[in-house]
């Protein structure tokens, strides 16, 4: 017993040593990093209590007072969501807190850069917390998550926007036949990409001898859409490009692929998946792995966006740095140049807070009601028609970003 005292002892001294060493090394740079880490950590705990945590808030009783009995896949999706609101709470305090920082000066800028002991400390506490409060305060939160969830897929779509026609400027700025070239080539293996892909869904989504009427709908209407965005792009009145127009077809496309695919196992027209209906773990683990880095990046891009709600004083955020800069720098001569901040701090948290409510949906199959779906990740109807409604909100956006200088021209967009 004395031994094993001591052994835990230890282990938890080298604990508390490893975290002290870790967050002494977060430093101006790499802070952005350092909040990517906390988000991913929280998606990992979020799934692994989706696993185990069931037996335990069975014997909860402030969470076991309803009139009526609950699943056990009621009692994963409330450990999901409690999760979630302690990491929406948290990203959203320090959002609040950040409003208005516009210069380093500011001694809010050093609390977005460091206190990192604090802010885990504050994380492992409002995670905590969330498993003392009531049921109605976690369904309130589901709610709301739908919704927050669709904003934040509209910023994703915002942005793509933003990077696809930043890229056409750059490469249409230098002005030489190279990249003309280049513009072209990329262009032809979207396209051809777009087209091959779109094959492929009407091989995996339209099997033979089913009525699957609705997975036609949906691949025909992406595929009007991809003639639209050419047609529109090189109108006279429009002077486009087609390079913005070739990304935004193949994403609209994976946007058509990534819903049919989302369609429950069981469900006649889902060829893809008909004779393997068991999912292992290493495809969880790969589909989750895939959920964080793409919420991780589009939460990391937001912030550091050069048009989503940049201070007015700052210069344009990131232009000529990476997206997470690593180098090493004097943080004490950068303090002394009071330089403005060069992003918003406080929607960088606005994002990783929204994309909470996101991950959320995701874990949770965007419903308590999660059935067998709920094993899987990002399944079942609820998700395919995000998916495909984000698909139409992209076009449509896109489509907007051609004509809004058009039917605008006083306006500079």
């Amino acid at each position: 017993m004395w031994a094993a005292s001591c052994l835990a002892s230890c282990c938890a001294a080298c604990a508390c040593d490893a975290c002290r060493t870790v967050v002494s090394s977060i430093s101006r740079r790499s802070a952005r990093i350092a909040y990517c880490g906390l988000f991913a950590l929280s998606l990992i705990v979020s799934w692994i209590l989706r696993e185990v945590a069931a037996p335990l808030l069975e014997k909860i009783p402030w969470i076991t007072q309803f009139n009526q009995t609950h699943n056990r896949e009621w009692f994963e999706t409330d450990a999901v969501l409690r999760v979630s609101l302690g990491n929406f709470l948290f990203f959203t305090i320090l959002a609040v807190m950040m409003v208005g920082v516009k210069s380093q000066k500011d001694p809010r800028d050093s609390l977005h850069h460091g206190g990192w002991m604090m802010k885990i400390i504050s994380w492992c506490l409002l995670v905590i917390f969330m498993f003392f409060i009531p049921n109605e305060i976690v369904s309130f939160y589901e709610t709301i998550s739908k919704f927050g969830s669709g904003f934040f897929l509209l910023v994703q779509v915002v942005l793509l926007l933003d990077f696809v026609h930043g890229w056409n400027d750059k490469w249409v700025g230098y002005d030489e036949q190279f990249w003309y070239i280049a513009l072209f080539v990329v262009s032809l293996v979207c396209y051809l990409a777009t087209f091959v892909f779109s094959g492929l869904l009407f091989h995996w989504f339209t099997p033979s001898g089913h009525d699957c009427g609705l997975n036609t709908f949906f691949i025909v209407m992406t595929l009007i859409c991809v003639f639209l965005f050419l047609i529109v792009a090189l109108h006279p009145a429009v002077n486009g490009s087609i390079l913005p127009a070739s990304v935004i077809s193949m994403y609209c496309t994976y946007l058509c692929y990534s819903a049919l695919a989302s369609e429950p196992r069981e469900y006649e027209c889902n060829g893809l998946h008909k004779h393997s209906k068991a999912v292992s773990t290493g495809t969880l683990t790969l589909g989750l792995l895939t959920t964080v880095l793409s919420v991780v990046y589009s939460a990391v891009r937001a912030g550091s966006s050069t048009t989503l709600l940049s201070p007015p004083s700052s210069p344009r955020a990131g232009a000529g740095k990476p997206l997470l800069p690593l180098d090493k720098v004097d943080e004490h001569e950068e303090k002394e140049k009071a330089k403005p901040v060069s992003y918003s701090y406080s929607f960088f948290h606005i994002i990783f807070s929204l994309a909470s409510m996101y991950s959320a949906m995701l874990l949770t199959g965007w419903t308590t009601s999660v059935g067998e779906s709920g094993k899987l990740v990002d399944v079942g109807w609820p998700s395919v028609w995000v998916r495909i409604v984000t698909s139409w909100a992209t076009a449509g956006l896109f489509i907007w970003s051609l004509l809004a200088p058009i039917l605008f021209p006083e306006r500079e967009f």
